[in-house]
């Protein structure tokens, strides 16, 4: 293994950085002729002849060369193409003049059977060989180092004087034919104020990888330890710096070890062959963002996580966020509002792979059954969403009213409100380990059975322990202690939560409870104590569930947040957009999902009606207007 090691003291010496600001300044044909002729004395060719196209090297036998290159397009994160030679061809015309791939890379790497068996300083004694052999020239991130560079952010390898860290991760490529392997990554510290530059710069030069396929801790794409790279040197991070992960060239390397020939060869990690191409910049400038520029946002801070979504994406789900502020019972939700908790939240639950949703709000403590109409068909919408993007939903809810829950989900299913039916549970709090237990294969905090805990109307324990509705009646004797799951999570890695409520003393709430203690009535005993990490207020909560639904359906169809999912790895999907457009909360779907509560005897949490109302606002004349407004945002085409 080449891991190389750190070197951020090697290039400290004035002596040293003149000789690097030469190298960078050195155009690509003399930097070829010097290595050719063995006088470069380089490590690495980041940062020299700045400015130009670096590409990566792959040279297999070319009987498989349509193969390689099929493998190459199906995977252009790692593997953007730049030319495919001729079998036998020593240059490569549209990349460069007078060059040899046979002596212009630093090192190569040779390759029999599969097995990497050792580095070499040209390829010249093997020139027979070679004439039944083709060269891919693959783009590498070094050639937006310079355009990053410009753009104010620091590039810690080329202060450093070293070569960017790579690994090896869990990612698996497309397979093509018997090319297959994981994914390689380079690693770069980045500011966390400059993520949004570095990523918009990156995004355009998709030539060069693109934009960064993952933000944050590296154990999620199967990195055990940074400062263990597989290839290329340790760098060193500054404080206030995130890693930054892009798909990296040397997962040809890797797709070269599955191959099992006779002999193949690539460039050697961090020696890469130096074109004559500049290297586009296509950055809007002036300030002037396009719809397809990506932003960044933390997801998570246990662990540090960061997702990515295109602008217009970003301005359908403010505009959603936007519209359920309106405040029809004067609550003064206003004060509770924290800006972009709904994008967050909704960029976390597009990267979740299975959701716990509860809601439950018995405030109707004298009426059998107890609970009101707010919460459960938020909670169904966002289910139904979910359930078309393949992942995995259980509700929880308590056990005096599971049978009833299970009974209205079965029905909602029936009904075409939501897709099929999903796991119905409760939460048994037997003893300590009961949080783990639940939430955690064999209560084991690396292993959870969710991604992501969200609570939709539900009550919410106040700072004393009990559970108040809004008229500061207590109602813990209804209530199963389901926030035990969200104060657990606290201590589990890798389980985000959402708290979403109309009123303060809802599960999740405890994020805003300052505030709800000084606008909201009663706010001072029934201020939920318990907090979420993000935390969606909204005039009614269900139109925060719906909300939530309309803005997964837009990250679906956001290419740049779908890129991120995948990693650039396969053909970019082809979008269901049918199947998520079904799934969307409509005026009928709810319409049929109320009048299954009402025959269950759930009632209007405001009034206690059992009719078609929720919070005391009729159903037509306030809840349809709002779905069918929520409708027109998430469906709208950008001109």
């Amino acid at each position: 293994m080449d891991t190389g090691n750190s070197c951020s003291s090697t290039y400290n010496e004035k002596p040293a950085m003149q000789r690097i600001h030469a190298l960078a300044s050195m155009v690509p044909a003399t930097a070829r002729n010097l290595i050719r002729a063995g006088r470069f004395h380089a490590s690495t060719t980041s940062a020299i002849s700045q400015g130009y196209k670096q590409a990566n090297i792959v040279i297999v036998n070319k009987k498989f060369a349509n193969d390689f290159e099929k493998f190459c397009l199906a995977n252009s994160g790692p593997l953007p193409l730049l030319y495919r030679s001729k079998p036998g061809e020593w240059g490569a015309p549209p990349l460069s003049s007078n060059s040899d791939i046979r002596t212009d890379c630093l090192r190569y790497r040779k390759y029999e059977n599969g097995i990497f068996t050792g580095y070499l300083k040209n390829l010249m004694q093997y020139t027979e060989q070679l004439k039944d052999m083709v060269t891919f020239y693959v783009g590498c991130s070094y050639s937006f180092e310079s355009a990053v560079l410009e753009a104010g952010v620091p590039i810690r390898n080329v202060e450093q004087g070293c070569s960017v860290s790579m690994y090896r991760t869990n990612i698996q490529c497309a397979r093509v034919g018997v090319f297959q392997c994981n994914m390689v990554v380079s690693m770069r510290p980045i500011p966390v104020d400059k993520l949004d530059v570095v990523v918009q710069v990156s995004h355009c030069m998709v030539d060069a990888h693109g934009a960064p396929i993952h933000i944050g801790h590296p154990g999620l794409i199967g990195i055990g330890d940074l400062s263990v790279p597989d290839f290329g040197d340790v760098v060193e991070a500054h404080p206030g710096d995130v890693p930054v992960f892009w798909a990296c060239g040397v997962t040809g390397a890797e797709a070269v070890s599955s191959l099992k020939s006779p002999l193949a060869f690539t460039h050697a990690p961090g020696s890469m062959f130096l074109t004559d191409l500049r290297s586009e910049r296509l950055v809007t400038g002036d300030g002037v963002s396009s719809l397809e520029t990506p932003q960044v946002f933390c997801i998570s801070e246990n662990p540090p996580h960061y997702s990515v979504a295109s602008l217009s994406a970003v301005e359908k789900i403010r505009a959603l966020e936007r519209l359920i502020q309106e405040d029809p019972g004067d609550r003064g939700i206003k004060h509770l509002f924290i800006k972009d908790q709904l994008l967050k939240a909704s960029l976390s639950l597009s990267h979740a792979k299975s959701v716990l949703i509860t809601t439950g709000f018995p405030t109707h403590f004298n009426q059998q059954p107890p609970e009101e109409t707010d919460g459960p068909p938020g909670a169904i919408a966002m289910a139904a969403m979910l359930q078309a993007q393949k992942k995995g939903v259980v509700i929880v809810t308590d056990q005096r009213a599971l049978e009833m829950k299970k009974k209205i989900i079965e029905e909602a299913a029936e009904q075409g409100v939501m897709q099929a039916s999903v796991p119905v549970v409760s939460y048994q709090d037997d003893s300590d380990e009961s949080p783990l237990m639940f939430l955690c294969h064999d209560g084991n905090p690396r292993f959870p059975r969710f991604d992501h805990l969200v609570a939709i109307e539900r009550a919410g324990m106040a700072a004393d322990g009990n559970y108040y509705n809004m008229r500061k009646v207590n109602i813990k004797h209804l209530v199963d202690p389901i926030d035990k799951l969200f104060l657990a999570v606290k201590n589990i890695p890798g389980i985000v939560t959402t708290g979403i409520g109309d009123g303060g003393n809802e599960l999740g709430m405890g994020k805003v409870k300052e505030a709800v203690k000084k606008y909201i009535p009663n706010g001072d005993l029934i201020a939920c104590d318990v907090s979420a990490d993000f935390t969606v207020v909204a005039g009614v909560s269900n139109w925060a569930g719906y909300a939530m639904a309309c803005a997964l359906h837009v990250l679906n169809n956001c290419t740049v947040h779908e890129r991120y999912l995948h990693k650039a790895t396969g053909f970019p999907k082809v979008l269901d957009v049918d199947r998520y457009t079904a799934a969307l909360p409509t005026v009928l779907k709810e319409e049929k999902l109320l009048a299954l509560l009402v025959k269950h005897g759930i009632r209007s949490g405001k009034t206690g009606n059992l009719g078609m109302e929720v919070d005391g606002l009729l159903f037509h004349d306030v809840h349809s207007p709002m779905i069918k407004k929520l409708l027109e945002i998430t469906l709208e085409q950008h001109q």
